[in-house]
């Protein structure tokens, strides 16, 4: 009993030894901020109103016209590369504009977008082709129907609309985003250094690619008599587009 009592005594006698804390307080080195050179601003920095139906002369009657898939099937050629070299939205599948789909692009970026620090332009034309609807009910026959609305087609590779100025990529994606999702085609947000790299890798895929037996060599070759049941664009595009 003696024994345990020294040692409580011993234990509540022992002196708490203070803790040493020492704080170390460095420099943050920060990334230079951007700069933007080279920037050349459009006249007019705000997107304007498309037109619902093209202005014809009232001596000329609105003409009606098929479907034409082949305005969208395949890759753009012309309207692929960003004028400004910053950001904007490429379609990757074809489709078609509506005077409704213009709306949603323009309010979205304008009530969004900074005055007179950034600007945005069209890349593609008004709706222009015609598209005819007949009305409900009717029977078949009796000639095409009247023209219901018009419509711009998209290819694949279209830069649908650009914008840039004083502001970087993180500031645009999100406002672009929200409008890729309401489009009726697929599309994505791009910047000139994204796209860069997109060709930068597709180049270098084809330089260390070792397999011959790709698909453009077998249609080339009529391998297993695929050319009986491909589809002509196959033999175009050797499956890449629709």
């Amino acid at each position: 009993m003696l024994e345990v009592r020294t040692l409580l005594r011993s234990v509540l006698t022992v002196k708490k030894l203070p803790v040493m804390s020492s704080q170390i307080a460095g420099m943050k080195y920060f990334p230079p901020p951007k700069k933007y050179e080279n920037i050349e601003y459009p006249e007019r920095l705000k997107l304007k109103i498309m037109e619902k139906v093209p202005q014809l002369p009232s001596n000329i009657k609105p003409p009606k016209m098929q479907k034409r898939l082949r305005y969208m099937r395949g890759p753009e050629t012309v309207h692929n590369q960003l004028i400004h070299k910053q950001y904007g939205i490429i379609a990757t599948g074809g489709g078609r504009l509506r005077y409704e789909h213009f709306e949603i692009i323009r309010l979205g970026i304008i009530r969004k977008m900074v005055p007179n620090r950034m600007f945005a332009i069209w890349r593609v034309d008004a709706p222009w082709q015609p598209v005819t609807k007949k009305g409900q009910g009717q029977r078949m026959g009796g000639g095409k129907g009247a023209i219901d609305h018009y419509v711009t087609p998209i290819k694949a590779g279209r830069v649908i609309v650009e914008m840039g100025g004083h502001c970087e990529f993180a500031e645009v994606k999100r406002m672009l985003e929200l409008i890729v999702n309401k489009l009726p085609f697929a599309a994505e947000v791009v910047s000139q250094e994204i796209l860069d790299k997109k060709y930068a890798e597709e180049e270098r895929l084809n330089k260390i690619n070792l397999n011959t037996w790709n698909f453009e060599y077998i249609i080339k070759n009529n391998m297993g008599g695929c050319g009986k049941w491909l589809s002509p664009f196959d033999h175009r595009w050797f499956g890449k587009y629709r």
